[in-house]
């Protein structure tokens, strides 16, 4: 099949956002934990997060045009903190359910039965039922005027996770905890590792 960007622009809306959203294949799955300045918890499924750079230790993630209140972007702003905390089988109906549009008021901890766990006086959410997360404090942000999307960027300083999970040489095994990936919108998968392949030289 050969669609042209004629017949892309031609497909109907929520086709068409299945189409393009599913071209990018397995994306990780992560929540995004945030409270705003008078503790009101808030909790977001992205797709969209991305490693930028080991030292230091940074992550970026896209979000959303603010076209519409964005309680996560709001909160990260406001507070400079925020935790990310990967899907995994266990709660991929749960972290799915907080795409739902809750008012601000509404915590999506209470409304999906997902636990927020407070970890070393970090001032945003981890969620407990997580068995890898890392607390991220804002660098900075910028807007994309291609789309009106933002590119969010922080430093991680702390990591927890599951020690099944943590190989000698620093990597982690995300088959062993389960961890789930998605595709398009609301497709989740779990992996099956191949193999590891020793680092690529010029013959």
């Amino acid at each position: 099949m050969h669609f042209t960007k004629e017949r892309i622009n031609a497909l109907e809306k929520h086709t068409r956002t299945h189409l393009i959203n599913s071209l990018s294949g397995y994306k990780s799955a992560n929540l995004i934990g945030t409270q705003d300045k008078q503790n009101n918890t808030n909790l977001a499924i992205v797709s969209s997060v991305i490693h930028l750079g080991a030292h230091p230790p940074l992550v970026g993630m896209i979000m959303r045009p603010n076209s519409v209140p964005r309680h996560t972007f709001e909160n990260i702003i406001e507070t400079g903190s925020y935790t990310i905390n990967q899907v995994n089988k266990a709660i991929y109906k749960q972290a799915h359910q907080t795409s739902a549009r809750y008012p601000k008021g509404e915590s999506e901890f209470n409304a999906t039965g997902l636990t927020p766990e407070y970890l070393n006086d970090f001032t945003a959410p981890f969620v407990q039922e997580s068995r890898l997360k890392y607390a991220v404090n804002y660098v900075e942000h910028q807007h994309l005027a291609v789309n009106g999307t933002e590119l969010v960027i922080g430093e991680i300083t702390d990591v927890y996770l599951d020690e099944v999970a943590l190989q000698s040489d620093g990597f982690l095994d995300l088959q062993a905890i389960e961890t789930v990936a998605v595709t398009g919108l609301d497709s989740y998968h779990t992996g099956n590792k191949l193999s590891r392949l020793p680092y690529a030289k010029k013959p």
